[in-house]
């Protein structure tokens, strides 16, 4: 009976996702099949990938002295969460690096494998899952070199929950990347009143300013939950030519690398069981 009853909450447990939150999921549903229209509701994720993708790239190159000619991220295990349709997935998958794309909207992760799976290469280099991260954490501790979260922060329901469980899955200097929305009254503005009830540049809905994100509070964040923040960078949209640049100010889009701390100044690495720290992540989430 212990043993039965001790299965049934680990299983609780592993199946929680509460960093997802049930209304933002409904609002990715219905834009499933429209991922790949670049065109269309993403246009703007689209062009992202010029500035973000050399981003990720040029700063792992920078860490690094070891890369191939042509396939500069070979070897490089990336979680991409959040991934939607894989619009940062097969870019990242084409420098070389294996890539798993993780997203609690199935429907997003039928559009990403159907996506890929026109490319072989592609094929072989990706790996989708539908997943949120807390139950992906307990069969992924210390697995990943990078972790990719693109416009994904903004959206989740806890997000201190949301840094420890990428802390968990990414191995000892391990590289997180996270791009979002700054919460001010310009962000505000152009990222919604603007952006979406005048231009239509995202569906009407997407965002809540509420849950938009001050770079301060994300690398107190960060930093509280093992990471050192490496790079803060601005970013701007252009709406008029489509396209993105890095900018000094964060006052609207940012850019953040954080790198997560070696094995020596973690304690838990070695003090704490790996499994009593996944069941630590989803049930503190659970609370929430």
């Amino acid at each position: 009976q212990l043993l039965l009853l001790r299965f049934t909450v680990k299983r609780l447990l592993s199946t929680s996702h509460p960093s997802v939150d049930s209304k933002e999921m409904k609002k990715f549903q219905l834009l499933a099949h429209k991922w790949w229209d670049e065109e269309g509701e993403y246009a703007a994720l689209h062009s992202m990938n010029d500035i973000r993708v050399p981003f990720i790239r040029d700063t792992l190159l920078s860490m690094s002295s070891n890369y191939h000619l042509g396939n500069p991220l070979s070897g490089i295990k990336i979680l991409d969460v959040g991934c939607g349709g894989g619009l940062l997935s097969e870019p990242l998958a084409r420098l070389g690096a294996s890539v798993t794309g993780i997203d609690p909207v199935e429907d997003n992760i039928r559009t990403a494998d159907q996506h890929k799976s026109f490319d072989p290469v592609l094929a072989k280099r990706i790996q989708y899952k539908p997943s949120s991260l807390e139950e992906i954490v307990e069969e992924s501790m210390e697995t990943f070199d990078v972790i990719v979260a693109s416009e994904v922060v903004e959206h989740v329901a806890d997000l201190e929950m949301f840094i420890k469980c990428c802390s968990q899955v990414l191995k000892p200097e391990g590289s997180l990347f996270i791009t979002t929305i700054n919460k001010t009254q310009l962000s505000y503005v152009l990222g919604i009143v603007v952006a979406e009830k005048i231009m239509g540049i995202v569906p009407e809905g997407t965002h809540e300013w509420e849950k938009f994100v001050p770079p301060e509070e994300l690398e107190l964040l960060l930093e509280s939950n093992g990471f050192s923040v490496r790079t803060v960078n601005g970013m701007l949209y252009n709406p008029l030519s489509g396209s993105w640049s890095w900018m000094e100010s964060t006052s609207l889009n940012y850019a953040v690398h954080a790198v997560k701390s070696g094995a020596g100044a973690q304690s838990h690495t070695t003090d704490t069981p790996p499994e009593t720290d996944t069941q630590q992540c989803s049930a503190t989430a659970g609370t929430a």
